[in-house]
């Protein structure tokens, strides 16, 4: 059966915006929930736990920073960057990224498959920056009524995932966009010129966004 989600509004702040908990990451359930601004992210020990936190990451097109040295480097860049050629690639290699203060990964083999699907559904989405045949950096996401929001990213030389950013935030502005989705602030993202918002703010924002419905892919 399909979930169904409480209004965000209704989420539990003591725990981080926790406003459900159980399903499975299925096609029907991932659209119904990014349409909504809820995104599931596993607790050890808990079923599946959807989320939608009172304070939103997000990166606006417009804010966009572009340092010296990464815009140096995209210019220098002997990188090709390419568009869904393998999104399990990678979702798997950012599955595997070490991460500062973190043990294991959210990014769950039950997540993998929903994702896949996802992206079979042709609603989640990759960016790949290649070295040769050798995935070096990458991110993925959804896009969902014309929303991006991004999951995860990973890089195995540097800049790699800050180019992926680029070459994503480039397509975007392309087609219209004004902001997309990070869900949570990192400092990787706020040297970007990602901000923090209410989510007031990101859910009025959303409907905003999601009213214009634009193809992003």
């Amino acid at each position: 059966m399909p979930l169904i989600f409480p209004t965000p509004t209704a989420a539990r702040d003591d725990l981080d915006g926790l406003l459900l908990l159980g399903g499975q990451p299925t096609v029907e359930n991932l659209l119904a929930a990014y349409a909504q601004g809820i995104f599931p992210w596993p607790v050890p020990g808990w079923p599946l736990a959807w989320f939608c936190p009172p304070r939103r990451g997000i990166l606006r097109l417009a804010s966009l920073h572009v340092g010296r040295s990464l815009a140096r480097a995209q210019r220098q860049s002997p990188w090709r960057i390419s568009f869904d050629e393998a999104f399990g690639q990678v979702m798997r290699a950012c599955q595997t990224q070490p991460r500062p203060g973190q043990d294991g990964t959210w990014i769950t083999p039950q997540l993998v498959r929903g994702y896949e699907a996802l992206h079979a559904a042709g609603h989640a989405h990759s960016v790949e920056v290649w070295e040769g045949d050798e995935l070096v950096g990458g991110l993925y996401g959804v896009a969902v009524r014309g929303v991006f929001a991004g999951e995860s990213m990973f890089h195995h030389r540097p800049n790699a995932s800050k180019l992926a950013v680029l070459a994503l935030a480039e397509r975007l502005q392309a087609r219209g966009s004004t902001f997309f989705d990070i869900q949570q602030l990192t400092p990787h993202m706020a040297a970007l010129g990602a901000e923090e918002v209410s989510r007031e703010a990101f859910l009025a924002m959303l409907a905003a966004e999601q009213g214009v419905r634009r193809q992003l892919f």
